[in-house]
């Protein structure tokens, strides 16, 4: 008979996607019983103050250990990561914290005996080698950015763990996520929340990527539903653990552009790559995600014009209150 989880541990609390999944955790299991902890960057006060919060270094096996022994943790939702865009500036941290940090979570899970862990990857597995549209699960994994090396690496490990030593290690490829509440942190997706802000608040956009460049998507309510349904799957009918495709959408810079002047008709977007695009470049167009579907019944809530008109109608009222902290 399968465990329940119980006592969880979220490291990366402090970003995009671990702040949320913290206070998502807490709202379903309770404040006293998910742990949220960051490296260096200060919590923000709902996340500190709605329950228990800890600095650790994933990359020290030490301060993992501590923790679970402290907190007497069972489930870890492994969100720590540098990524692209910062992990090309500084490759040898991003293959520290990425790969270091979760052979640490792996190996703490299995002496351990923890019930279940999350260890996500992302698009950035994919290369320039890998079929572009449509992108299948099972295809070429040849990433050009240190990133996206860790992230290929990290799911083999992880493979690994499932097949040697019985860990129910699990994991989805993130597309990007777009959401009103953290701002971005160094992906090469980012530009997709900042133009919300931008749009709100100066009613122009700068744009990092060109118009036409197209990368798959999803709203931050359906990376939080595809975390939760993939952790509550039944083990015994994944075929794959680590490595599950999932996506809501797909869009051009320009065209994500085009539907929030449906809402701001007076916003302007110019567009100006930088490095970033070499990035984007070597990502797919869009993604099949039947696998997922298939094994654990993923289906998305949001497509753009959902997603925007509820990113702009949460930012506008924020704006309004002098409450758009950007």
């Amino acid at each position: 008979m399968a465990r329940e989880m119980k006592r969880i541990m979220v490291t990366g609390a402090v970003g995009q996607i671990g702040s949320e999944l913290t206070m998502a955790l807490r709202k379903k299991y309770g404040n006293d019983n998910v742990l949220a902890t960051g490296h260096k960057t200060q919590p923000s006060p709902t996340l500190r103050d709605s329950g228990p919060f800890e600095f650790i270094n994933v990359s020290k096996r030490e301060t993992v250990d501590a923790m679970i022994k402290k907190y007497n943790i069972d489930t870890i939702y492994h969100m720590s990561a540098i990524l692209s865009a910062v992990g090309e500036k500084n490759p040898q941290l991003c293959w520290d914290v990425n790969m270091n940090g979760t052979y640490n979570i792996l190996e703490a899970a299995r002496e351990h005996n923890l019930v279940r862990i999350f260890v996500p990857s992302s698009i950035a597995a994919f290369g320039p080698e890998t079929p572009r549209v449509n992108t299948p699960n099972d295809t070429i994994l040849k990433p050009k950015t240190m990133y996206g090396v860790t992230k290929v690496a990290g799911e083999l490990l992880c493979d690994y763990y499932v097949r040697r030593f019985n860990v129910d290690v699990r994991g989805c490829r993130y597309p990007g996520i777009i959401s009103y509440e953290t701002l971005p942190g160094g992906g090469t997706t980012d530009y997709a929340v900042a133009i919300f802000f931008e749009a709100v608040k100066n009613k122009s956009y700068k744009c990092f990527l060109k118009e036409d460049t197209r990368l798959p998507m999803m709203y931050m309510p359906d990376c939080l539903k595809a975390t939760f349904d993939l952790m509550e799957a039944d083990f015994s009918k994944l075929k794959h653990h680590n490595d599950f495709n999932v996506t809501a959408m797909s869009f051009s810079a320009g065209e994500l552009a085009a539907e929030i002047k449906k809402h701001i008709p007076e916003f302007t977007v110019t567009y100006e790559p930088d490095f970033r695009q070499a990035i984007a470049d070597s990502w797919p167009d869009s993604i099949d995600d039947s696998v997922a579907r298939e094994e654990w019944g993923w289906a998305p809530d949001y497509d753009l014009a959902k997603m925007t008109a509820d990113m702009l109608s949460v930012l506008s009222k924020r704006h309004a209150e002098g409450k758009l902290n950007y």
